[in-house]
């Protein structure tokens, strides 16, 4: 399912992204063309063909021209370097400023966290 609350065609490239890190699409295989993924998801080809644009530019994935896209080599690690530097931006960074305001310190922290792991 396509995330509704971003562009569709930032949605598309999530996707592709999901099933590289989930190992759905390994490196050197092929993904599905753009025609293939505006049929599936029911969204105009463009807007398809504009996400996986994305990847390509992010050197994610390659053109094979007359053959079509695939994972590029090193693509899953890179994108999980990516998504780990978002991860600390977008949720580590905030928790940790609302700490500090609260003055829990970074062992409190640390037992929070590893108390909600384990439910």
């Amino acid at each position: 399912m396509l995330d509704e609350s971003k562009p569709l065609f930032q949605a598309v490239a999530e996707q592709i992204e999901d099933g590289i890190l989930d190992g759905t699409y390994r490196e050197d295989s092929q993904v599905p063309s753009t025609n293939e993924l505006a049929a599936f998801l029911r969204i105009n080809p463009a807007t398809a063909g504009k996400g996986l644009g994305l990847l390509v530019d992010a050197d994610v994935l390659i053109k094979r021209r007359g053959i079509g896209m695939f994972v590029a080599p090193g693509a899953r690690e890179a994108l999980r370097q990516r998504r780990k530097f978002a991860f600390q931006d977008q949720y580590i960074a905030p928790l940790l400023r609302e700490a500090a305001q609260l003055g829990i310190t970074a062992e409190e922290l640390a037992g929070m966290i590893t108390k909600e792991a384990s439910r």
